[in-house]
């Protein structure tokens, strides 16, 4: 019987020793804060996106799955970057379309008066 209740002791000694390191330690504690494991935009920032960008892009596991603040994140600058994509190729084809089309003078008769 004594020998049961000094086990008791010891285990609630020992559970609460290490409770109290942990937990009890504020900024000193032993473990420190944990930071989650987050997607540190492995996208370019300097530089638009490509295909092997893409293809290169993993996500960190969660507990269910993918986080979805990073998936959100980088679909949101992949459609960013198409947006900004399109609205230049849409420039570049109305300017061309532009360049293409004959000017009113060249389409006027040339006059009597007018050297050819």
């Amino acid at each position: 019987m004594f020998m049961f209740l000094f086990l008791v002791v010891a285990l609630a000694v020992v559970v609460a020793a290490v409770t109290l390191a942990v937990v009890g330690g504020g900024d000193n504690a032993v473990l420190p804060e944990a930071e989650g494991e987050r997607l540190h935009d492995p996208l370019p920032a300097d530089r638009p996106v490509n295909r092997a960008d893409v293809e290169a892009l993993r996500f960190p596991l969660a507990v269910r799955g993918y986080r979805m603040a990073d998936v959100d994140d980088a679909l949101g600058r992949l459609s960013a970057e198409l947006a900004e994509r399109d609205a230049r190729i849409a420039d570049l084809e109305s300017a061309l379309a532009g360049a293409h089309t004959p000017s009113v003078t060249s389409l006027r008769k040339p006059e009597e008066g007018d050297r050819p």
